[in-house]
Order: structure tokens, then sequence, then C-alpha cells
């Protein structure tokens, strides 16, 4: 019996290999998204979903061109046309092709990285809240370094209900272990006091 919740309990141990800069901030954001989501902060999943939608129209495109019925030159005008979309698509949902377009990728992807930039999730906003605007939290650990910087922002920061911004930046080393195992109680804590201080920043409703 003991050893079953032993097992249990080790199932449930978050573990990170602090070698592995992106394991570590990959177990970080993981749990941050649940922290976040565990005080009724939904999930916004459309930018996710439209994405992969866009994607899969990306494949279907590449595969027509790929086996159209006719062969160069007489398809010469659907090729450009399939070439003309493709990276339209690209600019806008950031896939990769290492191509003829890596060139042009690596400029999307700039794009893409200076629209959604670190962020690591966005949410709708909580049922019953004063508020109309949701979150997008941010997350950074740059490589070689143990600083992890956790931001919260609003979604939508031009809206009069629009927290302000507030984040904190920390040494990973006191949220692990000398074996990689995450101390959920201490960061769940620190995740929780910054939660709180974006809410202190949310425009009160006037009685």
């Amino acid at each position: 019996m003991e050893e079953k919740k032993e097992e249990s309990k080790n199932k449930n141990v978050k573990k990170a290999n602090l070698l592995d800069h992106n394991s570590i901030k990959h177990i970080l954001d993981e749990s941050v998204s649940d922290i976040v989501t565990s005080h009724g902060y939904k999930e916004d999943v459309r930018l996710s979903n439209l994405k992969l939608f866009l994607g899969a129209i990306i494949i279907v495109v590449a595969l027509v061109a790929q086996f159209y019925n006719k062969k160069f030159p007489e398809n010469r005008d659907f090729l450009i046309g399939c070439i003309a979309l493709y990276p339209f698509l690209l600019s806008m949902f950031g896939f990769f092709d290492y191509g003829t377009y890596v060139v042009l990728n690596g400029v999307l992807q700039l794009i893409l990285f200076t629209k959604e930039k670190n962020a690591i999730l966005f949410t709708y906003p909580p049922e019953g809240s004063f508020t109309s605007t949701g979150l997008v939290v941010s997350s950074k650990l740059p490589r070689f370094s143990d600083e992890y910087t956790l931001t919260i922002d609003s979604a939508d920061p031009k809206s009069i209900s629009a927290g302000k911004s507030v984040q904190f930046t920390k040494s990973v080393t006191q949220w692990f272990t000398k074996d990689g195992v995450l101390v959920e109680g201490l960061f769940w804590k620190d995740v929780e006091a910054l939660i709180k201080d974006y809410a202190k920043e949310e425009p009160k409703k006037k009685k």
C-alpha cells in the first residue's frame, strides 16, 4: 500500500533537467498556466486554433501544387498562385520551410515574435469580474541565465478596465531541489502573489 502511494506521489512530481534550459522553462511555464487557470481565468485558445487551421490550409496548398495534373510550363500560372499564397500565410502564422523560403521565413518568424513575443498563455476575463479583458502571461529565461521573468499584462491594454503590467524576476534555483524537482508550494506562492498584484492594479468599479 505504501509503495502504491509512493508511486502516485512520484508521478505528480514535476522534475526538470537542470542542465537543460528548455526543460526548466517548460516545467515553470506549465505550472504558471495551471496556477493562472485555477484562479478563474479560462484559457483563450482561439489564436492556437486559427494557426492550426491555417496550417492545414498551407499543407493542402503544398500538396495541390505538388500533385497538380499538369506539368511545367503548363501549370505555371497555377504554381505562381500557390507560391504567392504560401508565404502570405506563413507571414501570419510562422510555419518553417527550410527550402526556398529560408530567408523569407527568418523575416516572418521575426514578425511572429514581435506579435506574440514571449506569451505562454492567453485568457478570457474571469466570470463575474468587472474587467472585460483577459490576460497575456509571458515568461523569459535567457540562455545561460538562472533568472526567470514572469509578466502579466492585459490582453487589451487600451481597454479602460485593463490593469497595469506586473512582473517579477527571480532565480530558478529557489524553486528546484538539487535533483531538479520543482518545489511547487514555493513557486505557486510567488505566482499567486503576482496575480494578486495585477488584480490590485485593475480599475475598480465605481459605486
